[in-house]
């Protein structure tokens, strides 16, 4: 099965060391830039369903302002309780200044 990318918005969009809010197909995407690389994970968090992207990016750790809770934006895994799941994170590639993000990864 050949994986399917949705556009999610322009390269330009996400400063460096920023975050940007989405929503495709009904799945809140947050996208990250750090380091000139560009990350996408669930816009949610897994341990009480809050908005990542109203948290604080801090270096590759995203804070869920609700009640502090990090994970890292690059693998999804957590890196602070109170949460204890990874959060979810999608495969993203950039072609003519888009970015892509493959919402459901083929299964193998």
């Amino acid at each position: 099965m050949t994986n399917q990318y949705v556009r999610v918005a322009r390269e330009s969009e996400i400063p460096e060391d920023g975050v940007r809010e989405y929503e495709v197909d009904g799945t809140g995407i947050l996208l990250c830039r750090i380091g000139g690389e560009i990350y996408a994970i669930e816009n949610l968090c897994t341990h009480d369903d809050g908005p990542l992207g109203e948290g604080c990016l801090d270096g590759c750790e995203i804070e869920c302002p609700r009640h502090g809770a990090r994970f890292d934006v690059r693998t999804g895994a957590v890196t602070r309780m109170p949460a204890v799941a990874p959060v979810r994170t999608f495969p993203v590639k950039i072609e003519g200044g888009e970015i892509l993000v493959e919402l459901e990864p083929a299964e193998s």
